[in-house]
């Protein structure tokens, strides 16, 4: 069992790895561009693909997931005792979509959370992670919009915990998922609602 000190070192380090803005330090380096001044001005990987092409928008996806899964699985592994019934693991979760959607190192800003939220879910809530991707692949290919695609995932994401597995930790820790990917995609909804969204 970890102590108390332990725990908030874990929840700081999520938070910072979580807060390393993989699209604007991709972009930077490999295409010479400023990220948040282009586009959308968002750092993740649909934005990257807009700015510096598909590419580097996979390694930016890819990244984004690792940050939010390495804190999830090196508490499993320090923890004997952590599970996903251990509400302690969900703080972590939470610590670094947080870190990404508002990052220290760019003044608060950040992405919408998609990547990452399912990257710290993936050990949490295999089943609704999988779903919830099968649902944006759906919703992209019909639609066309990534950013309708996104939300659905979102929504989904506690819909299918729900439906399996009832009312656990991990549906309540989901609902958060869920809002905050809405609430980063508020604009986008705007847009959408008046016909006036991009499409990716």
């Amino acid at each position: 069992m970890m102590s108390l000190s332990h725990e908030i070192l874990f929840v700081l380090f999520s938070y910072l790895l979580g807060a390393i803005p993989m699209g604007y330090l991709l972009t930077k380096r490999f295409a010479g561009k400023n990220i948040l001044e282009l586009g959308s001005g968002n750092i993740g990987s649909t934005n990257v693909r807009r700015i510096a092409g598909k590419r580097l928008s996979i390694v930016t996806q890819v990244l984004d997931m690792i940050k939010g899964l390495l804190p999830i699985a090196l508490f499993m592994c320090f923890d004997d005792k952590a599970s996903a019934s251990s509400n302690f693991i969900y703080f972590l979760a939470i610590a670094a979509i947080m870190g990404h959607n508002f990052s220290l190192f760019l003044k608060f800003r950040g992405g919408k959370g998609v990547n990452i939220s399912l990257g710290a879910s993936l050990l949490l809530a295999p089943y609704s992670v999988l779903i919830s991707v099968m649902v944006y692949f759906l919703v992209k290919w019909q639609f066309k919009y990534v950013s309708l695609g996104s939300i659905l995932l979102g929504i989904s994401l506690p819909i299918t915990e729900l439906i399996i597995h009832g009312l656990t930790s991990t549906f309540y820790y989901l609902c958060i998922c869920c809002f905050l990917i809405i609430m980063m995609h508020i604009k986008n909804i705007g847009r959408l609602l008046k016909n006036k969204e991009l499409i990716s």
